[in-house]
């Protein structure tokens, strides 16, 4: 595995609002070394299927494309009929884009082979938040590029090329299907937002260097598994409900049960989001590859933090496809103390 990564560093003119999602990707591409112009089409390429999903999600009540379509995918879960459509739409997009050696989805049982000439892997979760989308909730797209290797050759290369750990990340981003249609990115120099303009059918810069704050006000978790919580997991519970003014509590609760909504909040006004493991999901319940990495990547870009519960999630090496794992990400602050939690440090 070769361990060069695309340059990518902003231009100062990709700092300025209203710039489009291309101008901002290739002014920062623009000199950097051994650029040829694929990342960038790659980039530009996986902004098209978001729009295209936009467009569908937006009109799905009318299109017949809300409800279950009947299927079971890999993880166990209904498939709902935006689920098909949007995990067909990049499958699409990313094999005539010619880019993409290889891709991973949440909905396909098997890494699947695109062109083996291509630099680049590419991982997501084409619709998060389903149980959202018949009820007309926040819910987005998560995905995640990492280098190809130069060969997939042999039985299960293909899956081979993808079981990289976090920090060999070279992009990664989200886009939020909500008010208003969202696209946060990083290539590893910062994190910017650009927003959906219909009427143009562009993505604009609307948020640049985002930051996440270093300590916040407000924690995202699931209380209804409260019973099959750990100990420690519920000792944390109750001191973020508690009455410490000195201590800045309690926080306030927010859960929204997509993972895009609730991180895309955490993001921008800091606490922490939290998914521990239980006794029904001891080895967690959110996907390693394209889920808890990309976003643990975009909150270490902007300033954050994100774990387990205890160590680093972009440290973990991934041994299967769709490996599950305990996520906690937000302001480091808030990510550190619940850390101290688990190892019974408080």
């Amino acid at each position: 595995m070769s361990s060069v990564k695309t340059s990518f560093a902003p231009h100062a003119a990709t700092s300025v609002v209203g710039t489009t999602l291309e101008a901002h990707i290739l002014a920062g591409m623009r000199g950097a070394p051994g650029a040829t112009g694929e990342f960038t089409s790659l980039l530009n390429n996986i902004s098209l299927a978001v729009r295209i999903i936009h467009a569908r999600v937006r009109s799905a009540g009318l299109a017949g494309m809300l409800g279950y379509t009947g299927e079971t995918n890999v993880q166990g879960e209904e498939v709902q009929k935006l689920d098909e459509y949007a995990n067909d739409v990049m499958c699409a997009v990313l094999e005539k884009s010619q880019r993409c050696a290889v891709l991973a989805s949440e909905e396909l049982e098997d890494a699947r082979v695109l062109n083996e000439h291509a630099k680049y892997a590419v991982m997501f979760d084409p619709l998060d938040g389903s149980s959202n989308i018949d009820v007309n909730v926040t819910i987005g797209t998560i995905f995640a590029i990492v280098r190809a290797p130069k060969s997939m050759a042999g039985d299960g290369g293909a899956e081979k090329a993808l079981l990289q750990a976090g920090h060999h990340i070279v992009a990664a981003g989200y886009a939020v299907y909500g008010s208003s249609t969202s696209f946060v990115l990083s290539t590893g120099h910062g994190v910017h937002e650009f927003t959906l303009d219909p009427t143009a059918g562009e993505f604009f810069l609307s948020r640049a260097n985002i930051k996440c704050p270093s300590k916040g006000k407000l924690y995202s978790v699931n209380e209804g598994n409260h019973a099959r919580w750990t100990e420690p997991v519920k000792k944390w519970n109750a001191w973020m409900k508690s009455d410490h003014k000195e201590e800045g509590l309690p926080y306030g609760q927010r859960y929204v049960g997509s993972l895009v909504g609730d991180a895309h909040r955490t993001l921008l006004k800091g606490g922490i989001f939290a998914y521990p493991a239980d006794t029904k999901s001891e080895g967690g319940k959110l996907r390693l590859l394209y889920e808890a990495n990309p976003m643990a990547f975009l909150f270490e870009q902007a300033g954050g933090s994100a774990t387990n519960g205890v160590d680093r999630i972009l440290d973990l090496v991934p041994t299967k496809l769709h490996e599950r794992t305990p996520l906690v990400l937000g302001s480091k602050d808030d990510v550190a103390v619940y850390r101290q939690f688990m190892l019974g440090e408080r």
